[in-house]
């Protein structure tokens, strides 16, 4: 029979671990975010092409949302295809919620834009992420 102090220590390590979930999403948005400032001059004039420009965004954005995805899988036992579909749903989640928030206002982007321009291109989070997840599943046997 599960005790009591059981549950209340496995749902500890639950929360701990979605937190961390959390916690990284918003890094995985965050830190493209900050790298972008430095190609804006103070008018909002990007200082180089446009088209470099987001290229740019997507490898620091895929170089950002790997590294992380690698942290976190480095310390999971177990799950990983859970996981990784888990971690994709909340992080591509997370980077619409913080675009609606503060990318959308900020830019005065019309949303169907945003969708055709960026939106679109968050569907690699999941990708990636279940894809590490299946692959690390295939490995563990």
């Amino acid at each position: 029979m599960v005790k009591l102090r059981d549950y209340k220590a496995l749902k500890g390590i639950i929360m701990k671990k979605y937190l961390k979930i959390t916690a990284y999403g918003v890094l995985t948005w965050l830190i493209p975010f900050v790298v972008s400032f430095f190609f804006y001059d103070k008018n909002g004039n990007c200082l180089i092409d446009i088209d470099l420009f987001k290229s740019i965004m997507i490898v620091v954005s895929a170089l950002a949302g790997c590294g992380l995805l690698v942290i976190f899988f480095r310390k999971t036992k177990g799950a990983y295809l859970q996981t990784g579909i888990a971690i994709g749903v909340i992080w591509l989640l997370i980077n619409l919620i913080l675009d609606a928030l503060i990318l959308l206002p900020m830019s005065k982007m019309p949303i169907d834009t945003y969708i055709m321009q960026i939106g679109v291109r968050y569907l690699n989070i999941p990708i990636i992420c279940i894809m590490a997840g299946a692959l690390l599943e295939t490995k563990k046997a």
